[in-house]
């Protein structure tokens, strides 16, 4: 009975040892919703790199697109609680998704643990040089002009990009035929090679080539002009009065994360916000940093599902069945 008293006793301490190993104790992994290229994938990529040496763990990133970012999205909230696994968040997969989709494998309240809200910014309507129109009004009476003719395209019909479009061609009152592309990238190399006439895309990946002449910048999407492109007037005010969307990003962990991890991941990626590396290059990027409290988070994304839902309903967008 002692000997197995002595062996019931050794390993209760290996298994306490290894319960009490401290978080991180291994790499991390941030799953990217989408294709290399993107948004998302560019601001992960600059956290992970500051957030590594900061937290004492490698993190990888992780790209696993399709579907406007479900995929990765429902592959974090089915992975361990443990803190090992987190999803970098798009608004399409957050907010768009529970109103599209009537077979969505995840509830975006209750299946996730929020971190952090991590940076913001307006996408770009952009359209391929060949386009004769140089403002919303002119697209608009283009489209209107050929109807059912132009082309658009997105990473994912109900991506950010695909229902900025959707609701674009419901508040204009025209007719577009969309093109899925599996990313930002794929997507705006096609734009690029005339492939498709418009896309509504992230205003730091389509800049650059707004710069070269490759693509032409009509309007932006959010509330007022980008100090990024202070000359390129909002949809709203050219036009299409109340369009307005913000492309919002933001750290997810699987429910049921203990609370300290998720505080320490909280607090080790407001530190990379901080940074002022980090927000310079963000801010090159033509995005505001955030870093907000998990509750803060949480009450983001309660309120823009509830108010893209209006949206899309109204604007009678249909998703997937």
């Amino acid at each position: 009975m002692r000997q197995i008293a002595a062996v019931l006793l050794v390993v209760g301490v290996g298994v306490t040892g290894v319960m009490a190993q401290p978080y991180p104790s291994k790499p991390i992994r941030i799953i990217v919703p989408f294709a290399p290229g993107g948004a998302n994938d560019l601001v992960t990529r600059l956290v992970a790199q500051k957030l590594s040496p900061g937290i004492g763990q490698t993190v990888v990133v992780e790209n696993r697109g399709g579907a406007g970012g479900t995929i990765g999205l429902d592959l974090c909230a089915k992975s361990p609680p443990d803190g090992y696994t987190l999803v970098m968040a798009p608004t399409s997969a957050v907010a768009f998704a529970p109103s599209l989709n009537t077979k969505l494998s995840y509830d975006p309240v209750r299946d996730f643990a929020p971190v952090t809200a991590v940076s913001s910014g307006p996408n770009v309507l952009v359209v391929h040089p060949s386009v004769p129109a140089t403002t919303v009004k002119e697209f608009i009476a283009l489209a209107r002009a050929k109807t059912g003719k132009l082309s658009y395209a997105s990473s994912g019909a109900t991506s950010m990009s695909g229902m900025s479009a959707e609701m674009f061609k419901s508040m204009a009152g025209i007719d577009m035929v969309g093109v899925p592309y599996k990313g930002t990238g794929p997507a705006i190399t096609e734009l690029i090679g005339g492939q498709v006439e418009l896309m509504i895309a992230d205003l730091a990946i389509s800049l650059p080539h707004v710069t070269a002449r490759r693509l032409r910048a009509i309007a932006v999407t959010g509330p007022k002009r980008s100090a990024h492109a202070p000359l390129v007037p909002t949809v709203s005010e050219s036009g299409v009065p109340g369009y307005t969307l913000v492309n919002w990003r933001g750290v997810l962990a699987p429910a049921a994360t203990p609370r300290d991890i998720v505080v320490k991941l909280n607090m080790e990626i407001i530190k990379t916000l901080r940074a002022q590396d980090i927000r310079d290059s963000l801010a090159r990027e033509g995005f505001e940093p955030i870093g907000d409290t998990p509750e803060q988070f949480a009450a983001l994304i309660k309120s823009e599902v509830a108010r893209y839902g209006k949206l899309i309903r109204a604007a009678g967008i249909s998703g997937q069945p």
